[in-house]
């Protein structure tokens, strides 16, 4: 049967790009979202103003709290559910030396893997992630237990085994030959891709090519996978991995994959271009499907080349804070036209809900340099939670905002089980000016925000239980 979802209700309607967001923001104060018996919007609007053939819906009243659109986290690591604040004394090579390959080499015992699919799992649910980009471990059991776990909770995946055929001793756990490395991904493609539905348009559960990152993998690598992703890229198969996270000098991500590669770009070695000098060795791994982590010391070229093809960014302000990243320019990034999502980075970052990173993006591009310094607008953080992130996994003709005809994935935020939330939301000092009102309490929801205030999680309009 249909239902009445009847609450305060925000979202970013239509299909607008980041710096529209504030003309596309939906605020309504006593609202009503009708969900039909198949788990689609079939309206949103004010109760008062209920269509007739919705007045017998069976009606759930979540008054005074709000209902927004689910949490897209376009990047976060599964074999890191552990390994949150893990300290490395180092940035991201050594912390990941030190700190990450130890711990994702744990997932090697079927046993610590199921756990931690569970934990991951209602992780991902008191934060209200509805869908998620996955960087998945490297052993094939874990991959099985979080798709196992995910379909069983009925939320969106998009994961794959994270790929590598090279590193440090103390990654050699998580290391394949090249040969195996391409022959576990496409077998994990042919387990996991749509298997919920066997469509990939309807599918809840999708799988994603995942090489760690460049230094974690071959030019021979690139090829192959170049070559797979040809062949899987018209199935709807996704391609997740990490660009321009490290810049420091000489001895940073970016300079290392630069001269290890000996390239232009970090991007070109993910465009098949991958050869010294940047000569073409492959295939690209760009496209609408294609999701850079990070990219906070992109060249414009390589901004211009991502905008170009599709390619979107996983904006990861929490973990670039943790771990001396540096950030990642706001205006200029949206300058170029590429789509912007978020993303946690657990367990780089150190946080598991999407609203807290709007709230250090917020923080860091408002204290950028001069003019680059911005004050995003509610509307923009709200964005890039929900709708950017749907936009990001190319399915947002599907989720992300309450436009009729969505699946409905939404959450519901009881302000009064966290107080601070409470209290700002409802003691807070309004603008006489209506839309100037809106947007404060839109602000204060998303700054203060925590996961016991996340009472309810739906996906396709059915709620997700314990």
């Amino acid at each position: 049967m249909k239902h009445v979802y009847r609450g305060q209700i925000f979202h970013i309607s239509g299909s607008p790009k980041v710096t529209a967001a504030h003309e596309a923001l939906v605020f309504v104060e006593d609202g009503a979202l009708v969900v039909d018996e198949n788990g689609i919007v079939a309206w949103c609007g004010e109760f008062s103003q209920l269509p007739t053939e919705h007045e017998h819906s069976s009606v759930v009243d979540y008054r005074p709290g709000f209902i927004l659109p689910g949490f897209v986290d376009t990047h976060i690591h599964f074999p890191q559910t552990y390994a949150g604040d893990s300290y490395g004394g180092g940035q991201l090579l050594e912390w990941l030396e030190r700190c990450i390959f130890p711990s994702e080499s744990k997932f090697g015992d079927p046993d610590f893997g199921s756990m931690a699919a569970v934990e991951f799992t209602n992780q991902r649910v008191r934060a209200g992630t509805t869908a998620a980009m996955v960087f998945g471990s490297a052993f094939p059991h874990a991959q099985d237990a979080l798709f196992e776990e995910t379909k069983r909770r009925g939320l969106r995946l998009v994961s794959g085994r994270g790929i590598q055929t090279r590193g440090p001793g103390s990654a050699d756990p998580l290391i394949t030959s090249e040969e195996k490395a391409i022959e576990l991904t496409a077998a994990e493609v042919d387990k996991w891709h749509a298997a919920d539905t066997g469509d990939v348009d309807t599918a809840l559960l999708h799988v994603a090519l995942v090489p760690r990152f460049s230094l974690s993998v071959t030019p021979t690598t690139f090829v192959a996978l170049g070559e797979l992703y040809k062949d899987l890229r018209s199935k709807g198969v996704y391609v997740h991995t990490h660009l321009n996270e490290n810049n420091r000098p000489g001895t940073g991500e970016v300079d290392a994959t630069k001269a290890d590669y000996q390239v232009n770009s970090y991007l070109d070695t993910y465009d098949g271009k991958f050869l010294p000098g940047s000569k073409v060795g492959g295939e690209s791994l760009l496209g609408p499907r294609t999701i850079m982590a990070h990219s906070v010391h992109c060249q414009d070229g390589e901004l211009a080349r991502m905008a170009e093809t599709g390619t979107s960014i996983s904006h990861c302000p929490v973990s670039q804070l943790f771990l001396g990243s540096g950030t990642m320019p706001w205006l200029r990034t949206v300058a170029s036209g590429v789509n912007i999502s978020l993303g946690t980075d657990h367990g780089g970052g150190d946080e598991w809900l999407i609203s807290r990173v709007a709230n250090d993006a917020f923080k860091q591009h408002i204290t950028e340099p001069g003019d680059a310094g911005v004050s995003m607008h509610p509307a923009e953080m709200l964005f890039v939670s929900t709708l950017a992130g749907a936009r990001a996994l190319d399915q947002e003709n599907r989720f992300g905002n309450f436009d009729t005809g969505k699946e409905a994935d939404f959450i519901v935020i009881d302000p009064e089980q966290w107080p601070s939330l409470n209290n700002a939301v409802t003691y807070g000092a309004r603008a006489d000016d209506a839309d100037m009102a809106r947007d404060q309490i839109l602000f204060a929801l998303l700054m203060q925000l925590r996961e016991p205030a996340i009472t309810s999680v739906y996906v396709q309009g059915r709620k997700i239980e314990d």
